[in-house]
């Protein structure tokens, strides 16, 4: 029997996380903390591919709607994405050289907008028959476990916590996205995620876990 095209988006998170730390270990062999590069570029790869052939530009068109909804929404939205504020006031001298920085910026600029396309508006989209709280916890716990994979090569990016963290996060963005009906502000929050989480110094472990 074929597969059809909602059973396929539903099942392709399994296959990035699987990929996602295929490349972890097997660029980590040769590269070290280096290989969160290729593990983005694949999985920037893989989220595109995904996005356009079965959202396209229409559901891109949706995703940047205008956005409704209570103005609560989007402080929630705000205050997670200051959480890493204190990281970056600690830490933003390490992205002093273009090898840092330039990874760090690129990947704030970028990774928003890649990610909740696919996380939140592709999953969300397609599992919206589901019971609210199913769609949510199923693309959060999906979206923790595909960024466990950063804590193979990187000591500050590994461990339970960062995994609940994300968790977390990825629970409130998408509850952000069903009650406003519009990724602009995750895309925000989710911006000020990975420009205050210095990146790059965390992929490196360039500081130590835990040093806030």
């Amino acid at each position: 029997m074929a597969i059809t095209k909602r059973e396929l988006v539903i099942a392709s998170p399994f296959l990035i996380i699987a990929v996602n730390f295929a490349v972890a270990f097997g660029f980590g062999e040769f590269m070290g903390k280096w290989a969160f590069i290729p593990m983005i570029g694949i999985g920037w790869a893989l989220w595109l591919f995904f996005i356009f052939k079965y959202g396209g530009k229409e559901s891109i068109t949706n995703w940047l709607m205008k956005v409704r909804g209570a103005f609560g929404w989007k402080l929630i939205a705000v205050i997670v994405g200051l959480i890493p504020l204190p990281l970056f006031l600690m830490h933003y001298q390490l992205l002093d050289h273009w090898t840092i920085w330039l990874p760090w910026i690129l990947l704030a600029l970028f990774n928003p907008f890649i990610e909740e396309f696919y996380w939140r508006g592709l999953l969300l989209d397609y599992t919206k028959t589901w019971s609210n709280w199913s769609s949510v916890l199923f693309t959060g716990i999906l979206f923790a476990i595909n960024h466990a994979a950063f804590g193979v090569n990187s000591v500050v990016n590994s461990g339970f916590e960062l995994v609940i963290s994300t968790l977390i996060m990825g629970i409130v963005w998408a509850w952000v996205y069903k009650k406003t009906n519009s990724l602009r502000w995750t895309i925000f929050s989710h911006f000020l995620v990975d420009f205050l989480g210095v990146s790059t110094a965390a992929f490196l472990d360039l500081y130590e876990k835990g040093n806030w």
